[in-house]
């Protein structure tokens, strides 16, 4: 058991209630506490308020809904005392060290012996901040800095004072870990520690660069986005995302404790561009705009760019600059190296950047590996900044700065020769301070497909997906294409690995750790089938799908699916079939084929109406498990996590849930083993459905929504279809049918809409903008 089993946030802001919001997502009581407002007749309406926001917030904060009550709203004037049985206190107040020193006397005051105090501050060493306050006090507190929003950025950022017990450091290393779901990188007690003060540089210049260097605000968000390994906000677009009033406050705090002659303070202060947009309300999304806005003049809606120069706002534009054709096509180095103002910009930002990085280990983190970590997760860079030197080569870009008279840190001096990462042995090692290498920790526990994959040789595979030896007597199935969506040579595979695993494994796993577990069938494959009039071929197609999965669900021995990120229409269809799922957390899970005029076509459609003719919860009657599933797949309704995919019955009540991402194979692993001894496929169901009656109640709902606007007229064909699946065709609840029944009736309505052409432009439109057509 955690020694962790009860929490308090205090400060009701936006971090407050998001870290807040995340421990009850973990299962857990929290009491969020705020001040009191000045002449409010309700003294703890900022934490009700904080926790009726968190509710409506978008992305959402909860998980589920019923996470919310778990939160307990108070003020700190009447509810200190709910302290005084917490075992974790974490303070989320504003940046003021004065004012959280008060704090933290109160608390002290009323917290229980041994409870771990924690500050989510993101700039102030802790040094600063114990300053006065008693011994035992200094022991059971250290600095937990989260990233906004706290339930989807995965760095936990963890400081640790020379006065900190060690226990306390790993109960919250592991309650991070485990229950948070979080990356727990350990910093040293320097000025915003690693993540802000590498993300202070970069934003800095950045900025400073594309002013200074004449670029547009489009043309410097293309370069400094996905050819760097950044998201596509890049500087400007995320600058508006966070907020740009954010920029002064941490400039300002920076300053204030950076030692003299550091880097970040030769990039010079906040531009006076910046300041002038938030003196006049243009701080981001939350104010009139940004850098970007939408101008309604006129009753349209126009995006507008600011001019860097002039300050003034005209049509955003694309940008049109050689060298992002030259990082398409050579990559990170082609587009540092390029002479147009493009690769201009990206030379002097990034190279600062990285150069900056270099020279921080082991000054804000003993290890190259954990600076790294934390900027993949802590501002979602694809790659850490030494994964980033070694991608352009660490021997050219020392290079390059030598030739331009720049100081080379010591650090990279070192790695010239092999670099700052290589693999030895089939281990991924690292190098260290020291010049030596080592290998990149996990934590205990931690089980990686791609460590799996450096050390050994798959088992079996195409272009499409692989088999692997994951240990044990337990196999891993990884899809690989693009988006890991669904073609023959996946299907292919499912195939292969069932005739595989009875000969060589005890149980499957079906896992990658790709962005998104897959987004289904390859509808760009089906189209151009269907525009050759090749109906043959797709009839084909469906049904050899609907054979894999049905084999999946009646395989011998276990099959466990261990989704993350995206599981929608073939993906989800997927999971529906697997013996059991343990799924990430963050699972966004669904059967969205109405959304390009399909309907589910590899037994999605019978897999829900089963799950809901069972559930004991629902309505008794042929009807309700008919209409809850025409409700879930017609509307196209994504669960947006793991929780709301059992709600939805998407997961089973049964199926396990990992915070983790990192511990999900591990976790699937254990789940497939503890399911292998005498394990037995299940019996098939014997399906009975109303016929006629069911889909004429559903017609009439679709032509009210229809009638209203909310529904297009290729949506009542589509519809149409699905309720002729979903009703179980010529048949009434005096028959009992079997899965192939089901299958068959899946099969014809999807080729049959697959006939249309309004189907076949909302698969066009689909692939061109990646957006659901509404025709």
């Amino acid at each position: 058991m955690s020694a962790i089993q009860k929490v308090a946030v205090i400060g009701a802001g936006v971090m407050g209630a998001g870290i807040a919001a995340h421990v009850a997502n973990a299962g857990l009581p929290v009491v969020l506490l705020d001040i009191v407002p000045e002449g409010a007749a309700n003294r703890s309406a900022i934490a009700e308020g904080a926790l009726a926001k968190l509710l409506k917030a978008q992305p959402a904060a909860f998980m589920h809904s019923r996470n919310a009550r778990l939160v307990t709203p108070g003020n700190i004037e009447d509810d200190l005392d709910k302290l005084a049985d917490v075992d974790w206190i974490v303070e989320a107040v504003i940046e003021r060290p004065d004012i959280k020193r008060d704090l933290y006397a109160k608390v002290q005051a009323v917290r229980k012996p041994g409870s771990i105090v924690s500050s989510n501050t993101s700039t102030i060493p802790l040094k600063f901040l114990v300053e006065g306050l008693p011994e035992d006090f200094a022991a059971d507190f250290l600095i937990t800095h989260f990233f906004n929003p706290p339930r989807y950025m995965r760095l936990l950022e963890l400081v640790a004072g020379d006065k900190t017990r060690p226990d306390a450091v790993e109960a919250i290393r592991a309650f991070g870990d485990r229950a948070l779901g979080k990356c727990v990188v350990d910093c040293k007690d320097t000025p915003g520690f690693i993540a802000n003060r590498i993300g202070a540089y970069w934003t800095q210049a950045a900025v400073t660069a594309a002013i200074d260097g004449g670029l547009t605000v489009e043309e410097a968000d293309a370069v400094m986005g996905r050819p760097v390994g950044v998201p596509k906000t890049g500087i400007f677009g995320l600058m508006d995302l966070v907020g740009i009033d954010l920029m002064p406050h941490v400039s300002a705090s920076m300053d204030a404790t950076l030692p003299a002659g550091d880097a970040l303070r030769d990039l010079g202060g906040v531009p006076d561009l910046v300041m002038k947009m938030i003196g006049d309300g243009y701080s981001g999304r939350k104010g009139k705009g940004g850098f970007y806005r939408i101008n309604r003049d006129g009753g349209g809606k126009v995006k507008e760019s600011i001019d860097l120069r002039t300050g003034a706002y005209a049509k955003s534009g694309k940008a049109a600059l050689d060298s992002l054709g030259a990082a398409r096509k050579g990559g990170l180095q082609a587009l540092m190296s390029h002479d147009d103002r493009g690769g201009q910009y990206a030379w002097k930002v990034m190279s600062g950047t990285l150069a900056y990085a270099a020279s921080l280990v082991p000054e804000i983190a003993d290890t190259v590996a954990a600076v790294d970590e934390a900027m993949r997760t802590g501002y979602a860079w694809k790659y850490g900044p030494f994964e980033l030197i070694d991608r352009v080569g660490a021997d050219w870009f020392a290079a390059r700065l030598e030739a331009e008279g720049r100081p080379v840190p010591d650090l990279l001096q070192k790695a010239r020769a092999e670099g700052f990462y290589r693999v030895h042995d089939g281990v991924l090692q690292f190098l260290a301070v020291d010049g030596s290498y080592q290998a990149v920790p996990r934590a205990e526990g931690v089980l990686l497909l791609s460590d799996v994959k450096r050390r050994s040789k798959r088992v079996d595979g195409n272009g499409s997906a692989s088999l692997w030896d994951v240990g044990d007597g337990v196999a891993c199935l990884e899809f690989h294409t693009k988006m890991n969506s669904f073609d023959p040579g996946i299907i292919a595979m499912i195939e292969k690995s069932l005739r595989i695993v009875p000969r060589q494994f005890k149980a499957l796993v079906i896992h990658n750790e790709a962005d998104n577990f897959s987004v289904g069938a390859n509808v760009g494959l089906i189209l151009f089938a269907a525009n050759l009039a090749a109906w043959g071929q797709v009839d084909e197609m469906v049904a050899k799908g609907q054979q894999a999965f049905k084999a999946l669900k009646y395989a011998p021995f276990p099959v466990v699916g261990a989704p993350s990120g995206m599981a929608l229409g073939g993906g989800c269809e997927v999971l529906l079939h697997c013996g059991a799922v343990q799924a990430h957390a963050e699972t966004y899970m669904g059967l969205v084929e109405a959304g390009v005029g399909i309907v589910p076509g590899w037994g999605g459609c019978k897999e829900l109406l089963v799950r809901w003719a069972g559930n004991p919860k629902a309505p008794r009657g042929p009807m309700p498990p008919v209409a809850k599933a025409f409700e879930l797949i017609g509307t196209a309704q994504v669960a947006k996590s793991a929780a709301e995919a059992q709600a939805m019955l998407f997961l089973r009540p049964t199926d396990g849930i990992t915070m983790n991402r990192d511990r999900l194979l591990a976790d699937a692993k254990a789940k497939a083993l503890s399911m292998a001894e005498g394990y037995a496929p299940p019996a098939e169901p014997e399906i009975r459905l109303p016929g006629a009656a069911a889909r004429t109640a559903l017609a009439m709902a679709v032509r009210d929504f229809h009638s209203s606007g909310k529904a297009t007229d290729h949506d009542v064909v589509v519809a149409g279809r699905l309720a002729e699946v979903l009703s179980g065709g010529d048949t009434d609840v005096t028959e009992t049918l079997a899965e192939d029944d089901i299958y068959d009736l899946e099969r014809e309505a999807l080729v049959a809409l697959l006939h249309t052409p309004a189907t076949l432009a909302r698969i066009e439109h689909m692939l061109n903008t990646g957006k659901p057509l509404r025709n």
